[in-house]
């Protein structure tokens, strides 16, 4: 994928894919919506959080749809290459992947680690085999080449990373991006490590765009929409629109 022109999919692989209830779904459109207001420059986007376990992977994966649903072209690129879970969100394809950890390491090129999903338009790069330098293979060249081919292929690169409160990962792929989104899980994160979290990406010099702030407890919401505009418009608009 040197040149937008010579790039390919080389094959296809189906991932599992869970209905969202109609408020996920509103609010999935919401942040694609919302980054789509920050300016067409930014299309290379980097999402980190906390710990592990908040969600961040899946919120990564609906919103690749979302942007190939809504006619763009998107690749996923799977840069959590301590702990990844996306391989595990394939229902059919290959038995093994090329991913981001061979490219990397020099082990293929570029286009054979990228596969084509069941969602047109859409595309992943796999995290690959768990290598003993994680951070010295995204800092290298090979990591910033990547970035810099996919932005001329796709209209939009997200980059999902390792949280960065656990590890310097993310920290490292920052500065290769336009954007990042830090994730949340309400009432998970202490106050403080979200602060030292936020000053982490801060440094890289990459803005910040936004949190998602994720599992929260609408049960416990006092706000009128979590109790009651949210089911009522919900049921409504999904009897309209079917």
């Amino acid at each position: 994928m040197p040149e937008a022109e010579s790039a390919r999919m080389p094959t296809h692989v189906v991932l599992k894919h869970t209905e969202l209830p109609y408020e996920i779904n509103e609010e999935i459109k919401t942040l694609r919506t919302n980054l789509q207001f920050c300016g067409t420059e930014k299309k290379v986007i980097l999402f980190t959080s906390s710990i592990s376990g908040e969600g961040k992977s899946t919120t990564v994966l609906n919103l690749c749809r979302s942007f190939a649903e809504q006619g763009k072209t998107v690749l996923l690129v799977d840069a959590d290459l301590r702990k990844s879970v996306l391989h595990s969100k394939v229902v059919s394809g290959r038995s093994s992947y090329y991913g981001l950890s061979h490219y990397l390491s020099g082990q293929c090129d570029m286009e054979s680690t990228v596969y084509e999903t069941e969602t047109p338009g859409m595309a992943v790069i796999f995290a690959g085999f768990v290598p003993p330098n994680p951070v010295e293979l995204l800092a290298g060249e090979r990591m910033a080449s990547l970035l810099k081919a996919a932005r001329k292929v796709f209209d939009y690169v997200i980059v999902d990373c390792a949280p960065i409160g656990m590890v310097i990962d993310a920290a490292v792929v920052a500065p290769m991006c336009d954007g990042t989104i830090i994730e949340i899980s309400a009432g998970q994160i202490k106050y403080r490590l979200a602060q030292e979290v936020v000053e982490k990406m801060r440094n890289t010099r990459c803005p910040i765009l936004g949190v998602v702030l994720n599992k929260v407890d609408r049960r416990k919401s006092s706000k009128y929409y979590g109790k009651y505009y949210g089911r009522y418009y919900g049921k409504r608009y999904e009897e309209y629109y079917k």
